[in-house]
Order: C-alpha cells, then structure tokens, then sequence
C-alpha cells in the first residue's frame, strides 16, 4: 500500500472521532526514519489540546487500525499537537493564519527569495500577503512550498 493511500485511510479511520469531539485533523505522516516506520498524527483544537485529549484520539485510532490493519509493516503511532510551529496545509490553515507570525517557502523565486517570514497580512485564496521587516511580498499560493507559524524571539 502507497504512503499516500495510507494516509488517506487514517485520516477517513479517525475522521468521526476527531469531529465527535470538537477536535481538528491537522496533518497525518507516513515516514522511515532509520529502520522505523512512524504513523504520526497531528490534531488540535480551539485553545489548544492536552495530552489527555491526544491520548483519547491514540486509543480509538490504535483500536481502529487493529481492527482494519491497513499496513503490513511494523510502525510507532504517535498522536500529538503540531506544536507552536503548526504546519499550514490547507487553504483554511492559511486563512486562520492570518494576522500571525508566519514561515514559507516557494518552489521558485518569488522577488527574488524562496523563504519569507514575517507577518501574513492576508490571503485570498489565491494570493499571500507576508510583511517581512519594510519588504511586502505578494506570493502566488500556487507557488508555495510549504507553510508554518513561525515563533519570534
């Protein structure tokens, strides 16, 4: 089974209990690390979610997976908070963003850089709007990399 697939089963396999419970699905991992593989899933909620709440969502998916075992090779599950430097995957991580502290990255250069990070003023849709110190950057979301808040020291 591909990574994507699996991924794709694990989040439709914790899906009901995430929104049972006013929970939110930040992202789901499939990854080797060394000899290991690692299903990792990422979760969150308005305020943040303790470590209660993430043990909740790590007994009902190990239950599920047991129950369904869609992946043949030995894994660690790990469910956690995706930290004060959340990815922003989707379109909605990006709009809720907005007015925070951000970091991304482009795939080509965007006014000549391919890493911005400063303040995302705004996001359309289509278009990001990061003030990085005097410097305003317009970048095609198209054209983004990757996405997180970022924390300032």
């Amino acid at each position: 089974m591909s990574i994507s697939i699996i991924k794709s089963t694990v989040e439709e396999m914790v899906k009901p209990f995430i929104d049972e419970n006013g929970f939110e699905l930040v992202d789901v991992e499939y990854v080797k690390e060394g000899s290991n593989w690692f299903l990792r899933v990422f979760v969150d909620k308005e305020g943040g979610i303790d470590i209660d709440e993430c043990g909740r969502v790590s007994e009902y998916l190990s239950e599920q997976l047991d129950q369904k075992d869609p992946i043949t090779d030995a894994y660690f599950l790990e469910v956690s908070s995706p930290g004060a430097e959340r990815p922003l995957k989707k379109p909605e991580d990006v709009h809720k963003a907005v007015g925070k502290h951000v970091y991304m990255t482009t795939y080509e250069p965007v006014q000549g850089q391919k890493e911005f990070e400063g303040l995302l003023q705004s996001f359309n849709g289509e278009v990001v709007s990061i003030r990085e110190g005097q410097r305003n950057f317009e970048i095609p979301y198209a054209k983004v990399a990757s996405a997180r808040l970022a924390i300032v020291f």
